[in-house]
């Protein structure tokens, strides 16, 4: 029998295990602007797989579902676009240690720039300026879809805790949600009643169905619609006075555009026209309007779907 030369094999095999462990290293690494090199994460969002810094120190965050997210999770950003941000997070508005970046509709490219971020998070409202952004720094699409609300929503939690190494703190907020949602789908299950989402805007209402921008009512918590609306464009699907009389729904949840946008209340008379006075909505009560800085700027977000889930168990009780 052939002896084998066991020096040469152990030699071998310590060479092998030192390569493997080096490649490794470098798949886990990536070198950000300042030159030092970091642990980096493998995702992938809607434009594509991407490398980021894991556990990133400077980040930009333009998506206001995200910065919920990792307020909810205990990091804080270095730059936020502080027009039109929500009141529930005016901590993070005033603030002087985050940079403001601009809006969610025009972010300021030199603040965030400035910043020299090492990761960016957008949404919907941006993702025509993902070139632009990715100039500057890895640009992570964080919105969800509107017709599979819920896992996308989860998808984009769990992608920022893994980034930030939050996994845990992010289950245990998931599980409390989810719990909230099953208990409210139990109770809109036996409702028979229906409801009809309208964005009032300047004397006119859009309305939202199933898979649109506002369907939660429907596809979250099983409410049930009055209307089967086909348009699922962002800016819903106009509808007539006259139609919303002859839908005659059960609930009817209004948000006033002009109060999130302008900071204008519309007030209850220009709304509650005389063909809304005749639903059996208006006359049981159950017209309710609903926060704008929620519904309307908001969403998408660990905060913001509590607060979305609450809002309407409270009302409709």
């Amino acid at each position: 029998m052939k002896k084998i030369n066991t020096n040469i094999f152990i030699s071998f095999s310590a060479a092998t295990i030192l390569l493997l462990a080096i490649f490794s290293c470098q798949t886990g690494k990536k070198e950000v602007s300042s030159g030092e090199v970091k642990d980096s994460t493998n995702i992938e969002d809607k434009f594509g797989k991407l490398t980021v810094v894991s556990n990133p120190e400077r980040t930009v965050v333009l998506d206001i579902g995200a910065l919920e997210t990792m307020r909810e999770l205990g990091v804080k950003p270095s730059g936020i676009p502080k027009k039109f941000l929500p009141d529930y997070l005016a901590d993070m508005r005033e603030d002087q240690d985050i940079s403001d970046v601009g809006s969610v509709i025009e972010p300021d490219f030199e603040a965030i720039a400035a910043l020299k971020p090492e990761i960016i998070f957008i949404s919907t409202r941006q993702e025509r300026f993902i070139e632009e952004l990715r100039e500057i720094a890895p640009t992570v699409f964080i919105g969800t879809d509107n017709k599979n609300y819920i896992p996308s929503f989860e998808k984009n939690v769990k992608l920022i805790a893994n980034i930030f190494s939050k996994q845990d703190r992010a289950q245990e907020k998931l599980d409390s949600l989810n719990a909230k949602i099953k208990a409210a789908q139990t109770n809109f299950s036996q409702d028979p009643n229906k409801a009809l989402f309208l964005i009032y805007n300047n004397g006119k209402f859009s309305a939202f169905g199933k898979g649109s921008r506002f369907g939660f009512i429907h596809d979250v918590m099983g409410i049930k619609p009055v209307l089967e609306l086909e348009d699922e464009s962002v800016h819903g699907q106009r509808v007539s006075n006259e139609l919303i009389a002859e839908a005659n729904p059960d609930y009817l949840f209004i948000v006033d555009r002009n109060a999130a946008v302008l900071g204008k209340v519309s007030s209850k008379e220009e709304v509650e026209n005389q063909l809304i006075k005749q639903t059996k909505a208006y006359k049981n009560g159950k017209t309710f309007y609903l926060d704008p800085n929620v519904w309307f700027i908001s969403g998408g977000g660990i905060t913001s779907v509590n607060l979305m889930l609450e809002d309407i168990v409270k009302l409709i009780q």
